[in-house]
């Protein structure tokens, strides 16, 4: 099924596709409540705003530390923060990691970029 999806601020169309959408249950080392996961993203929509902080944080058991690292998403018609770019998307290569170990901060990933449900309004078509 199709969908709009628009800034809940600002009613600005973000122009993200259906078809790029993460199913609900794909799992993330970040986690996924609350939010939409989507592959790709228009990027004339958005103002993207890098976020290096040095504090501890934990999203989930799996997923946690000193450093986070992540792009906000800026909503280029009003200015809000509608979501966040993780590096934690599917693995771009089939190599077990260093050590075949595995983390996330050794094998490349790619982007996944998860907006928050509460900051989209959804149309269906």
């Amino acid at each position: 099924m199709a969908s709009i999806y628009t800034c809940n601020e600002c009613g600005a169309d973000l122009n993200l596709s259906t078809t790029h959408i993460f199913p609900p249950d794909f799992y993330f080392e970040a986690g996924n409540k609350k939010t939409l996961s989507f592959s790709a993203v228009d990027a004339t929509r958005f103002r993207f705003e890098k976020e290096d902080k040095i504090r501890p944080f934990f999203e989930t058991l799996d997923y946690w530390g000193i450093q986070r690292k992540r792009t906000k998403m800026i909503c280029h018609g009003c200015g809000r923060v509608v979501g966040y770019v993780y590096d934690d998307g599917p693995p771009l290569t089939d190599s077990p990691g260093q050590f075949h170990f595995g983390p996330s901060q050794v094998i490349p990933r790619a982007p996944r970029y998860r907006l928050k449900i509460k900051a989209l309004k959804i149309h269906r078509l």
